[in-house]
């Protein structure tokens, strides 16, 4: 059996009750700052109690086995602390930025004749058969046109 232990040096020590005394990082920081010195087996006899970590934590017991394993995987501790960004969404965005630039461009223009102002439907509508975007929901363009501060009225 591997040994799942995790021993810090007295440096990495106070660096972590720093952070957690410090208190202005991100809680998630924190929280796993809390758990690797609870983890710590560094000059203790008594054996790693993980229910007690993850109710003292306010996580669960296999997050804190998650926590454990990830620490041990690279033993870095910034990397730990400072989990990594995701490169992409989780999803492509619907428009890009060309497809943006025309939708705004349709929205300042003037309305379809029978019609007195454009609508964030009439705007999707109109994107999809002027063949911008393949499909796209109301929402989506009521988002783009709040984030570019524009309105319809």
């Amino acid at each position: 059996m591997l040994d799942k232990a995790i021993y810090l040096t007295e440096e990495e020590q106070i660096y972590l009750k720093e952070i957690i005394k410090k208190g202005v990082h991100n809680s998630h920081v924190i929280t796993r700052a809390r758990v690797l010195l609870m983890l710590d087996r560094t000059g203790k006899t008594d054996h790693v109690r993980y229910k007690r970590t993850a109710e003292y934590a306010q996580i669960s017991v296999q997050a804190v086995y998650n926590m454990r394993d990830e620490f041990l995987d690279n033993h870095d501790i910034d990397s730990y602390l400072n989990r990594k960004k995701r490169e992409t969404p989780p999803r492509q965005p619907k428009l890009d930025g060309a497809a943006e630039a025309k939708i705004i461009a349709l929205a300042c223009s003037e309305p379809p004749e029978g019609c007195s102002r454009w609508t964030v439907r009439l705007l999707g509508e109109t994107a999809v058969q002027l063949q911008i975007v393949d499909k796209v929901s109301h929402m989506t363009i009521q988002r783009l046109l709040k984030k570019r501060n524009l309105s319809l009225t």
